[in-house]
């Protein structure tokens, strides 16, 4: 990873326009559902165009399980089409059968630079064309990159948990997912992406608030109500995050625990009272002690 990535077929012409460059604003803890929305539609502006030029370090972790050859084979000359986002992960669409997927991990974050763009050390993907570069950087390379040539949606991409704000999110799958985890903690439950896709720290904490459940109880020990009162929530808070975070990297209103949750000095936006942190599922957690007893 010491050497700058080496290009492959070097074919991007004249056109070096220059290209302002996005402002990227970096969460400050690992991305979740509303964050990678937001990244997604970063590359946006590159649908329809063709991409003239690859650079990558084929060697580096992200690209685990990915045949870097035939991603450079086969993206070189296709369109770039659509994208689509299932929790924290991303899938880009191009023309010819060519799919590429992308989870940021804890530090990766995808953007839009101009075309004339060299790769730095930690800029494991860069995808030309000839008006822009779309990037993938990650400093830790907890991320990934997969690359899929077929007709079809590849099979890493299929997942049996609904988005939260389906209709197939519903009571019955809630109830079958909480009860197949039930000696677990309530919040540990919440960030497990095979119930609750794209869900992370501070949403999993926005939620249960809003519940008013306790983080650290045990999932059997929700009740009927509590669980009613943890799907609507679930669904609110990712809808409105999505409309917020998701649509512009905008902050979540005022009045969310989100604004608190990160410091120690915290309050609980409802009762003015401090809050309480404590180590849950293996991440920081802060919770009311009034509003979840």
């Amino acid at each position: 990873m010491s050497a700058k990535p080496s290009k492959i077929n070097i074919a991007r012409g004249a056109a070096d326009r220059p290209l302002p460059l996005l402002e990227v604003r970096v969460p400050c803890a690992m991305p979740e559902l509303a964050e990678v929305e937001w990244y997604r539609k970063q590359w946006d502006a590159a649908r329809g165009d063709v991409i003239v030029d690859l650079a990558l370090h084929p060697r580096n972790r992200v690209f685990r399980e990915t045949n870097t050859r035939e991603l450079q084979r086969h993206l070189i000359g296709a369109k770039y089409l659509c994208s689509d986002r299932r929790g924290k992960r991303m899938l880009f669409k191009f023309s010819d059968d060519n799919w590429l997927g992308i989870h940021l991990g804890m530090t990766g974050r995808i953007h839009v630079v101009a075309p004339k763009f060299e790769a730095a050390k930690y800029d494991h993907l860069v995808v030309y064309q000839r008006e822009r570069a779309l990037v993938f950087t990650d400093s830790r390379q907890f991320g990934r990159i997969r690359f899929h040539h077929g007709r079809n949606e590849p099979d890493w991409w299929k997942t049996e948990a609904p988005e939260i704000i389906s209709a197939d999110f519903n009571r019955e799958f809630l109830d079958r997912f909480l009860d197949r985890h039930h000696k677990a903690p309530i919040k540990a439950v919440l960030l497990l992406q095979s119930g609750f896709p794209g869900i992370g720290n501070w949403m999993a904490d926005e939620i249960l608030w809003r519940a008013k459940i306790l983080p650290s109880r045990r999932t059997a020990s929700v009740r009927e109500h509590e669980r009613a009162a943890l799907l609507h929530q679930a669904k609110f808070v990712v809808r409105r995050s999505l409309e917020t975070l998701g649509k512009d990297f905008s902050d979540p209103p005022r009045g969310w625990l989100i604004h608190q949750r990160w410091s120690r000095t915290g309050i609980c936006p409802r009762h003015r009272r401090s809050l309480r942190h404590a180590t849950i599922g293996g991440r920081t957690t802060a919770w009311c002690p009034r509003c979840q007893r």
